[in-house]
């Protein structure tokens, strides 16, 4: 990656090219994290990496290409939250269909009967739980478990020290663990009409 950087930097479109289809998947994971809207992800995507291309030479090498570009892409994604929260006035039939969009069935290669309930069931109480995690802890979190990134890397992308990273992804697993532990303890309540001889 480090050659189609430097490539870049010469404007090597085909560097450019090869850079996107490396770092998009990731950005694009990392934004939909927060944004939960596939638009605005990919937008996050094009402008991220297309600050890569306007200013690849400002790459200072103090942490991995990867966790630079996913720090540029947080900007990115600040930028739509805080538009986001300028323009709060989204029609409630937009908000519907923007609810039954998030909720469409799986791709036909999906696990069926009641492997597919159980799955989804997981995945809501999941994001659920997620969903009330502070922004900054619920960032560290997807940026631990699901990039598989160091703590080092993380503290760069939020532009804080390790041991606040640290702090948000201790209380974020222990909201997450006791979020989900109520979930479930709410599913498998007990049961009625059962005979308890």
């Amino acid at each position: 990656m480090q050659a189609d950087l430097a490539a870049i930097i010469r404007r090597d479109e085909q560097a450019m090219k090869r850079f996107y289809q490396a770092l998009a998947p990731s950005v694009y994971q990392f934004s939909m994290r927060r944004l939960s809207d596939p638009v605005q992800a990919q937008e996050v995507v094009v402008e991220a990496l297309y600050e890569v291309w306007c200013h690849a030479a400002s790459f200072a090498g103090q942490s991995s290409i990867r966790t630079w570009v996913l720090g540029i892409a947080r900007y990115k994604l600040l930028d739509k939250l805080r538009e986001r929260y300028r323009h709060q006035h989204v029609s409630f039939d937009e908000q519907l269909d923007s609810q039954s969009d998030n909720h469409a069935e799986p791709e036909s290669d999906a696990p069926t009967g009641f492997e597919r309930v159980v799955q989804r069931e997981q995945h809501d109480m999941i994001a659920h739980c997620a969903g009330k995690l502070p922004p900054d802890q619920r960032e560290a979190l997807h940026l631990a478990l699901y990039e598989d990134m160091p703590l080092a890397d993380i503290a760069h992308v939020q532009a804080c020290p390790e041991n606040t990273v640290k702090t948000r992804l201790f209380h974020a697993r222990r909201k997450m663990k006791e979020c989900l532990q109520r979930l479930f303890r709410d599913v498998e309540g007990p049961l009625t009409g059962v005979r308890h001889d």
